[in-house]
């Protein structure tokens, strides 16, 4: 049975992407979520041997149906898939899907000679898909200085470093906060609820934008509202809104991007092999998050950069705990990371500059997200103390209120850190090539931590302040 955890934000992304059946794989563990009754194959010739292979083998097994085996989309596509409907998604429960399994093992021999992938889950690509999102949101005094600090670098229109941040949209009041002067792009779709409630992951993307701004005020920041549903998007969808994001405003210098999914493969996701391609072509360099599931297991697009073809195209980035020496008991970790930021407990703007609104905590236990660590775990965080049940408290059980900062952790938030030291070392070096900096940044690094026993490139802001770090 997959934890209480995993069960608790499968349920709300089922309800945010409305009218999609959604199962857990493979084999109820719990690695990731997938769209039922479907599967994914590139547009043409491989999609239409898909197709018959899938419907020949259905017809030849007595407890699959061929019939419905069809396509679900056009034949072409800017993102370069094709939905293919292999079963009923109003079948069965969230604990796999048997026809999109037979499906897949329909093409495996075709796939061993054809020495590549010809189809996959439609996997659902998020902010945090499963397990433990680092931690939700606790507020901070206003009077509190952001964690990394600004830097001192002054902002030039004219060089100033192009970053597209994909994320959920601004908050309506971010321009409030000073650093995010030189932010726009697309606002939060609904912030609050009926009761003016903060919805899940509001202002996750603004969070972002003010950790990016910390590190590198030299920078035009663009935040796009593509993770509007609950932080999360179906694969098949999310390469032709990565193409819109670039589209809109040009290829950016450094796209940030802190989601992502695994699939238990090594060779990336096939819904997004049209978009990584016309990356490697451009001179645009991904920062990617690698996930908050505490496992070696590589998540995409941020294992890209284990990919030959894509090392210098992906920077990947795992997170580091507060004191900046261990890695984040969340943060996956592996070869495939290239490198960790500080990622736990830092401080930037979320909303409320109008006034203190209220954010009603998802999950009320963290336990099953400790992974055994020895230190309090920020998925065991906030304590909540002073603000929640507190005798006398006004507050509500479980329910904050925000008048501005706010303190979060997790690999979202390591990745724009990572995204502004490698602006901020263009700036300094008058570097245009994004990828070149990514390069000399790393290579000139001298810092380290040991994450699981191993020593990891650390990258840490001149601007950031360790944090106490609490045992058990």
């Amino acid at each position: 049975m997959a934890p209480q955890r995993f069960r608790e934000q499968f349920d709300q992304i089922q309800r945010s992407l409305s009218g999609v059946a959604l199962a857990m794989g493979p084999d109820d563990s719990a690695e990731f979520i997938y769209e039922k009754g479907v599967v994914l194959a590139r547009d043409g010739d491989e999609a239409r041997l898909v197709e018959d292979t899938v419907r020949t083998h259905f017809a030849a097994a007595p407890d699959l149906v061929a019939d419905h085996v069809r396509r679900a989309s056009p034949e072409t596509n800017r993102s370069g898939i094709t939905r293919i409907r292999v079963g009923d998604p109003g079948q069965g429960d969230r604990r796999g899907d048997h026809t999109v399994a037979g499906a897949l093992r329909a093409l495996r021999e075709h796939e061993s000679r054809h020495g590549r992938r010809l189809v996959s889950r439609n996997h659902v690509v998020g902010i945090a898909v499963n397990s433990c999102p680092g931690d939700e949101p606790v507020p901070v005094a206003r009077a509190e200085a952001p964690n990394p600090a600004a830097a001192d670098t002054e902002h030039d229109r004219d060089t100033a470093v192009q970053v597209l941040v994909i994320d959920n949209g601004l908050t309506h009041d971010h321009a409030a906060y000073p650093l995010l002067a030189h932010t726009r792009g697309d606002t939060q779709v609904r912030e609050t609820d009926d009761a003016g409630i903060l919805q899940q992951y509001v202002g996750h993307g603004t969070f972002i934008a003010g950790l990016l701004a910390a590190v590198a005020p030299n920078t035009d920041i663009t935040v796009r509202n593509t993770l509007s549903d609950a932080g999360a998007v179906l694969e098949s969808e999310f390469g032709e809104l990565l193409f819109d994001a670039v589209e809109e405003g040009g290829w950016p210098d450094i796209l940030s991007l802190s989601a992502g999914t695994p699939n238990g493969r090594v060779d990336g996701l096939l819904g997004l092999d049209a978009f990584m391609r016309a990356l490697r072509e451009r001179h645009t360099l991904l920062v990617a998050a690698a996930g908050n599931n505490s496992s070696v297991t590589p998540f995409w697009p941020a294992a890209y950069a284990a990919l030959p073809e894509y090392r210098d195209a992906v920077l990947s980035v795992g997170a580091l705990r507060g004191d900046g020496e261990f890695g984040a008991c969340f943060s996956n970790h592996g070869p495939w990371v290239r490198a960790y930021a500080p990622g736990e407990r830092l401080t930037s703007s979320l909303t409320g500059f109008d006034g203190p609104v209220p954010y009603v905590y998802q999950h009320s236990t963290y336990e099953d997200c400790r992974f055994g660590f020895g230190y309090r775990c920020t998925c065991s965080h906030p304590r909540h103390a002073g603000v929640l049940s507190d005798e006398g408290a006004i507050a509500k059980p479980d329910q904050v209120m925000f008048d501005g900062l706010a303190q979060w952790s997790g690999t979202s938030f390591a990745t724009p850190v990572v995204a502004g030291l490698v602006a901020s070392h263009m700036t300094a070096e008058k570097e245009t090539d994004p990828r070149e900096a990514a390069r000399q940044l790393l290579a000139r690094n001298t810092e380290f931590a040991e994450v699981r026993g191993a020593h990891v490139p650390a990258l840490r802001p001149a601007t950031w302040r360790p944090v106490e770090v609490s045992t058990a």
